[in-house]
């Protein structure tokens, strides 16, 4: 054996390396890797130890450890490479059965269980058994019912569940190192499921990251105390209002991402409004229903935050078109969003985000946010487009690192002349114009080409055939400019070269 293989960091990355090699393997097939890692481990004792490590580090299910059992390996391997078989009507195991299962249940570091056809077979085990000391990440997919127990673990990091558990607190006192709570529930919660995860979350101490259906205030206060926590995501329905009563204004110190999946926005209105987000920089909801008068107060909450001076990422989405138009046409939603200086990205998709923008709006816009990279307006409800070229290119010297930009172009009425026109904004790679009607698609396509020279393609949407054709035309001919400026360049390079 080389000298260099008993050095033990040497010989811990040549067997990462071989971790690495992923096969596009059918599932219950016993990959390449695992094959490789079994062979080390039989080579020496040198060997033997790091990799066996890593070859029952990561476990999807238990059947590989079931496989342990001298009683169960002939029937979970009867078809060679494959372990896909079916437990019903098999005895639990015995005691020494038990010792056999654990033999290497010490070394897993990271489950999933997608099913639970055999949970049965640990029915013996006690109550107060960590089948997996040493485990850092969990992940059930399927309801555990009477078992979760037995995949909890003192060192555990990372837990996600497919529903509020009754036994979730257990999550909590057993693995008082959790970081990253995940609860994906498919349908609505009962209220009852819904008090238990709040009275489970505040048992939690060290949370970083948080997903889970929505969270009463008392929670919400408990999570304020955690130094740790960085993103919450709260997705699902809410029953029961939030108890504007018993409010205290709370600060989230270090909490830097907010999601909400909702159905309407009045959860997170109020979450905001009691609430200060000093560190924010992401913002995100998708809300079933969105009318006007919710989005002016959960955009005024938003300002009102302290998170203007950081908020960077903001996403507020919502397909539900049946809301009535807004009262007040004066108010521009967007015009709340000036203080933002700090802004990156922006996202509004929903019924009247776009109420008034013109060429002044979106100039003031882009004049408040110098860092904006991407800007996504999406008014479903927006009829006729107020956006000129002229307003557009004004807007884009104000936004140098602009690379993605959808709105809806006002591209019939053309006011300005390309050729007089030296001003070229290079950054900008996504144009997507949404249903813009057009009239000199060879106009356009020359604007796009002199002006937008990073532009290969313009996105148009899909509502008329006519718009559709006349998008078409326009990027046929942008492709034919572009070929023609690469042949003549190529002309030119090779005249010099004479």
């Amino acid at each position: 054996m080389h000298h260099a293989l008993l050095v033990s960091e040497v010989l811990l990355d040549i067997f990462a390396h071989v971790n690495t090699i992923l096969d596009p393997l059918s599932y219950g097939e016993i990959s390449l890797t695992r094959k490789s890692l079994a062979t080390l481990a039989t080579t020496c004792r040198t060997f033997y130890e790091p990799a066996m490590d890593l070859l029952w580090a990561d476990m999807h299910g238990i059947v590989p450890l079931l496989g342990c059992v001298t009683r169960l390996h002939p029937m979970i391997y009867h078809h060679g490479g494959k372990y896909t078989w079916y437990s019903e009507g098999i005895d639990p195991l015995c005691e020494h059965e038990v010792r056999q299962f654990l033999r290497h249940a010490h070394r897993v570091r990271s489950l999933q269980v997608p099913f639970d056809n055999h949970f049965h077979l640990l029915s013996v085990l006690p109550i107060k058994t960590f089948l997996f000391p040493k485990l850092l990440s969990l992940s059930m997919v399927l309801h555990p019912n009477g078992y979760l127990h037995l995949f909890l673990s003192p060192t555990l990091r990372r837990c996600f569940l497919p529903l509020i558990h009754p036994d979730l607190k257990l999550i909590a006192t057993c693995c008082p190192t959790l970081e990253d709570l995940t609860i994906k529930v498919p349908s609505q919660s009962t209220a009852d499921e819904l008090s238990l995860l709040s009275d489970s979350i505040r048992l939690c101490k060290r949370l970083v990251t948080l997903y889970c259906p929505p969270l009463d205030w008392a929670a919400w206060n408990h999570l304020s105390t955690l130094p740790t926590l960085l993103s919450v995501t709260i997705c699902g329905e809410v029953y029961c209002p939030l108890d504007t009563d018993n409010f205290v204004f709370t600060r989230f110190l270090n909490i830097t991402t907010l999601s909400f999946h909702v159905t309407t926005a009045s959860y997170v209105i109020a979450i905001m409004r009691n609430s200060a987000f000093p560190s924010l920089k992401e913002f995100k909801m998708i809300a079933r229903i969105l009318p006007w008068e919710d989005a002016e107060q959960l955009f005024d909450a938003l300002s009102r935050c302290t998170t203007c001076q950081t908020l960077q990422h903001v996403d507020i989405l919502s397909r539900d078109q049946r809301v009535p138009e807004p009262s007040d046409n004066s108010l521009t939603l967007i015009a709340q969003f000036f203080g933002f200086t700090q802004l990156r990205t922006l996202q509004l998709a929903f019924p009247h985000c776009c109420t008034r923008l013109d060429n002044h709006l979106l100039l003031k816009a882009m004049s408040s946010w110098p860092h904006i990279r991407s800007l996504k307006l999406e008014d479903p409800h927006l009829r006729s487009a107020t956006i000129t070229f002229c307003g557009l290119f004004a807007a884009l010297r104000q936004s140098p690192h602009l690379h993605t930009l959808h709105i809806l172009m006002d591209a019939l009425n053309i006011d300005i002349e390309p050729q007089t026109e030296s001003f070229q904004h290079t950054s900008l790679q996504t144009l997507d114009v949404r249903s813009s009607h057009i009239a000199d698609r060879e106009a356009v396509a020359h604007i796009i080409f002199s002006m937008l020279p990073s532009v290969e393609s313009v996105i148009y949407g899909s509502s008329g055939h006519h718009i559709r054709y006349a998008w078409q035309e326009v990027n046929r001919r942008l492709q034919s400019l572009k070929s023609s400026a690469v042949l003549g360049r190529r002309i030119t390079g090779v005249a010099a070269g004479c």
